[in-house]
């Protein structure tokens, strides 16, 4: 079912200048349209728009129309607020549109649904403006350093990243490479091995502490879930230690390595 308290399909954060403002540079004028999941429960479209008010602050002035949207739970398919996204920067000057998926894993969404819905719109197009697609902010380094780092700051004998999953070949690559180079082992929610099975080849292998990290941008349903099924383990195992850590969630930090993704991408894309 889809969101009835939406008012708007998307949203745009931007400190720019005025569509009849002189000063503006119009072909050098960008807008950022960072496109996540979606989700019925508020908590993911509230960290959204924290993290597009962020990055807009972040990027240079002229620079900064950031909007977001969502594959799902929008009263919009993903192709309309594209269209209405873009047409309303261009009332600003701005010629392109770059689409930044905010998901971890190249699954379906990333890999088909994404593509398919920016062929979509841009059938509608007007001439004189261009939609690029970024690639996919799991695939930037820096995450995977900054998740790294953030696995450093709990003690355990061992740890596990829980990602959502795919059943899409391939898409698993990127949390496996993370867990190789911090020593770590994987589990997912949506498909096997899942946390429990995990958990319970640990504990098998001599296990004491084992520390969970949520390979999840935004608390939601998901990572509630999650910390449900982690109390269900301590009661299932009462002689072992289990650490859970928050998901990535919004911070400066991130907002910055969006940033640095954009002006990483900037010299490929031009």
């Amino acid at each position: 079912m889809l969101k009835k308290n939406k008012l708007a399909s998307f949203s745009c954060v931007s400190q720019s200048p005025s569509p009849q403002s002189p000063n503006m540079q119009i072909n050098k004028i960008t807008a950022y349209l960072l496109v996540s999941h979606g989700s019925r429960d508020p908590r993911p479209d509230i960290a959204m728009q924290q993290l597009a008010g962020m990055l807009s602050e972040i990027l240079p002035q002229g620079e900064n129309f950031v909007g977001v949207a969502t594959l799902e739970a929008n009263i919009q398919p993903l192709h309309l607020q594209i269209q209405d996204f873009a047409h309303r920067v261009q009332a600003f000057g701005c010629q392109r549109v770059q689409i930044i998926p905010l998901f971890l894993l190249p699954g379906f969404h990333v890999m088909t649904d994404i593509p398919a819905e920016i062929a979509l719109a841009e059938q509608a197009i007007t001439e004189g403006m261009t939609i690029e697609l970024r690639p996919y902010i799991g695939s930037y380094p820096g995450l995977e350093k900054s998740f790294a780092g953030m696995m450093t700051t709990i003690q355990a004998d061992v740890s596990i990243i829980l990602a959502h999953g795919s059943r899409r070949a391939g898409s698993h690559t990127p949390v496996e490479n993370i867990a190789a180079t911090v020593d770590a082992v994987t589990a997912y929610w949506s498909v096997p091995p899942s946390l429990e099975v995990r958990v319970q080849e640990l504990i098998a292998a001599g296990y004491g502490r084992i520390a969970i990290f949520p390979y999840f941008l935004f608390t939601g349903g998901i990572t509630d879930a999650i910390a449900l099924a982690v109390e269900t383990l301590k009661l299932q195992f009462p002689s072992v230690s289990f650490q859970l850590a928050q998901p990535l969630g919004t911070s400066r930090e991130f907002a910055n390595l969006i940033e640095n993704f954009i002006k990483e991408e900037d010299k490929v894309f031009g």
